[in-house]
């Protein structure tokens, strides 16, 4: 057991230009050489974890060098998807604000990318780039590692059946339940391949919070809730041949600057994230609209509600601007959720992703480095506080 509270991220981080070059080119295949492409990834995801490791990150991602989004990248490793001309979704708090969402439009503010829609039966197609990812990954934790130091650990990013459901319309399977069913089948492999080579599995969920006011935008409370449930019990099944400690899911409400006044208040969500299985949840705590939210697990803590083997990694640091966090800031937000669920139950992490989609992303590269190293120091700060405690 360590003896301190460790530091992670989300898991996009900013990708370089001749990255964002060729995802386009891949998601196009317009002046696509997978040759190059591949030359390019290997090389920015040594270069990445490099950054973590100096940053004093302990358990770092691959960035998500190789994915053009978070959750559209399914196409290219799945059947049954092709691009639409179906209208992105729009979070529901910025139609609130015309003349700030056009004016969000008008800077590039909004991510650009292809949007598949499900038109088939759902099967693996291939996951060439899927072994290509992992094997960059480790690759680039071995060249990382220093002797005399503990090894690098690693997990990489894999899109829940929910969220794929999100992002991706589904215009083939009857109901709803049998798309996430299909879904759920397809990704386990995906899922147990990343386990089995021996990385940690982080599986994004925005859907369980962002969902609501995105493709439930429309639906009321029960109705979104009762999907929630729904998109839980398939991810569920998706893990079934899991261990619940080698994997960690994400939970958000989105990675963009705006009022977020339509966000679904934690109160309202905590039971169906809690019902998922990953033992390691990590949520936005440091934005403006939910950093008061830990009154929330507090009052889930009391009441008995969050199971032994749950893990809280709070963002500690927000994701959508160049604020670098104090470390004494970051301490006292760890330290706050140490005293909900102990010091050995809490991780350091990020709101969100810092590249959440390929040429999006808010915050400058190097302040985004600057604010992990503060994380680390916040991070050591608090460990320093709970253990001399303890002695």
């Amino acid at each position: 057991m360590s003896q301190r509270i460790l530091t992670t991220h989300v898991g996009s981080l900013p990708r370089p230009e001749r990255v964002v070059t060729q995802l386009f080119a891949q998601d196009s295949g317009l002046n696509y050489d997978p040759a190059t492409f591949d030359e390019v990834m290997q090389a920015e995801v040594n270069d990445v974890v490099a950054k973590q490791v100096k940053a004093k990150v302990d358990v770092v991602s691959d960035g998500e060098m190789g994915k053009i989004s978070y959750a559209t990248y399914i196409r290219h490793r799945l059947t049954g998807f092709e691009l639409g001309e179906m209208p992105r979704a729009v979070p529901l708090d910025l139609d609130d604000f015309p003349e700030f969402k056009e004016r969000l439009s008008k800077l590039g503010a909004t991510p650009k990318y292809h949007r598949p829609i499900c038109t088939g039966p759902i099967k693996v197609k291939d996951l060439s780039a899927l072994h290509k990812d992992i094997t960059n990954l480790k690759a680039a934790c071995q060249k990382s590692a220093e002797p005399g130091q503990e090894p690098v650990r690693a997990f990489m990013n894999s899109a829940s059946p929910g969220v794929i459901a999100v992002f991706q319309p589904n215009k083939y399977y009857a109901t709803r339940e049998h798309y996430l069913q299909a879904l759920a089948e397809a990704m386990s492999t995906e899922y147990e391949t990343i386990v089995a080579a021996g990385l940690d599995l982080q599986i994004d969920a925005p859907d369980l919070a962002m969902g609501r006011h995105i493709q439930f935008r429309d639906a009321d409370e029960p109705e979104f809730l009762r999907n929630a449930h729904m998109q839980v019990e398939a991810l569920n099944h998706a893990l079934r041949n899991i261990p619940a400690e080698r994997v960690r899911m994400h939970v958000c409400w989105g990675n963009y600057e705006g009022p977020h006044h339509r966000d679904i208040g934690l109160d309202k969500i905590i039971d169906v994230v809690l019902k998922a299985k990953p033992a390691t949840t990590l949520f936005e705590g440091a934005n403006p609209r939910h950093a008061h939210e830990w009154e929330v697990w507090a009052q889930a803590a009391k009441e008995n509600r969050i199971p032994d083997n749950k893990i809280l990694a709070p963002g500690v640091l927000d994701s959508v601007n160049n604020f670098i966090e104090h470390p004494r800031l970051v301490a006292q937000r760890l330290l706050t959720y140490a005293n909900i669920v102990g010091r050995d139950r809490v991780m350091a992490a990020s709101d969100c992703g810092f590249g959440t989609f390929a040429g999006y992303g808010a915050i400058h590269p190097p302040i985004c480095y600057a604010k992990l190293a503060s994380m680390a120091e916040g991070a050591r700060m608090a460990s320093e506080e709970l253990w001399k405690k303890a002695v």
